[in-house]
């Protein structure tokens, strides 16, 4: 079952980090810190009554700036709001209605999402006096919460996945789920597609993934093999730490839906630093790890190339007695099967 993924989103300070906090806090939750061009983004996972969705912290929204760092952040909200199931808008009820909640209320309202306007820092009976004032958004009915108090979150939660699925005991699905993962442009979708395009596939589609996405069953001599998507997000802008941050929050999504994780590593640049942290949250959480190093057509080789790079990689992870690595060429199809 695909878990349903929420974004809090708003302008600085009004406690988007708190009232994540306190959300995951529900549970023992996993939480996850991967350290962007910025700065750290929070993953975390919820369970709720036998209910469980992925919930997005993003950073503070800072219309027309032309700080760097700020605009990735408008970036990051853009394309939360364009990932996300359902959305929630934080606002400060000390502060009332500020332009950018204005701005950020066009945005939310232009996606079509579910949303919930949920002003924070309502940490009594009294100050509910003042939440009349966000009917001025125009987003209808605002839900009054304490993130630090946790006053009224457990309700936030029942709203918010009142339509989720409930985890049903015993449902187990016993198939192969392997999720191709890796930084963006190593050929993820090249091995996909190479995948499905065998002759012997039959291929079929399970809904339900966040967007247009879809996981695809790949029947393989009579065996249902379940592919975890992590397709990319379909627009690319000249803000990149929007995109990596949402290609993280996928490939951590794949390896935690995963049996086996197959590493794409670009054979024309070698390991990097995102690739090591991809391994070691496969590592992390247990699964099985392939290393699949591609574009290989395309590397300078000799008969010793493919015996040095895996002793480079052994000395470089260090984690492993046997680490499968397999050299192919998804593009062009070469050692795929």
């Amino acid at each position: 079952m695909k878990k349903p993924v929420v974004v809090i989103v708003g302008r600085p300070n009004v406690g988007k980090s708190t009232l994540f906090n306190r959300l995951i806090g529900a549970r023992d939750a996993i939480v996850d810190d991967f350290s962007g061009v910025t700065r750290d983004r929070n993953y975390g996972e919820v369970e709720w009554n036998a209910k469980e969705f992925i919930l997005i912290d993003t950073g503070g929204y800072v219309p027309d700036s032309d700080d760097v760092f700020e605009a990735g952040i408008r970036e990051q909200i853009r394309l939360g709001i364009e990932e996300a199931d359902k959305i929630i808008f934080l606002v400060d009820v000390k502060d009332g209605i500020n332009p950018s909640d204005n701005d950020i209320a066009d945005l939310i309202r232009a996606s079509g999402k579910p949303y919930f306007l949920v002003i924070n820092k309502v940490d009594s009976e009294k100050q509910e006096q003042y939440a009349h004032e966000f009917y001025g958004l125009g987003l209808g009915e605002p839900f009054t919460v304490s993130g630090i108090t946790g006053r009224k979150t457990g309700d936030l939660l029942d709203l918010i996945s009142e339509d989720f699925e409930t985890i049903q005991e015993g449902e187990v699905d016993t198939r192969l789920k392997i999720a191709i993962v890796g930084r963006p442009n190593a050929g993820k979708s090249s091995l996909t597609n190479a995948l499905l395009g065998y002759d012997r596939s039959i291929v079929t589609d399970i809904p339900g993934t966040t967007r247009d996405s879809v996981d695809s069953v790949l029947k393989y001599y009579g065996e249902e093999i379940v592919l975890v998507d992590t397709a990319g997000l379909r627009k690319r802008t000249k803000v990149e730490e929007g995109i990596e941050f949402f290609a993280n929050i996928r490939t951590l999504k794949a390896i935690g839906e995963c049996d086996v994780a197959v590493i794409m590593i670009d054979g024309n640049i070698g390991i990097e630093k995102q690739d090591q942290k991809i391994i070691d949250e496969a590592v992390r959480r247990r699964r099985g790890i392939v290393i699949a190093i591609n574009k290989w057509d395309l590397v300078q080789k000799d008969s010793k190339t493919s015996h040095q790079i895996e002793k480079y990689l052994k000395d470089r992870l260090g984690l492993f007695d046997y680490l499968p690595v397999v050299f192919i060429s998804a593009l062009t199809k070469q050692r795929i099967f």
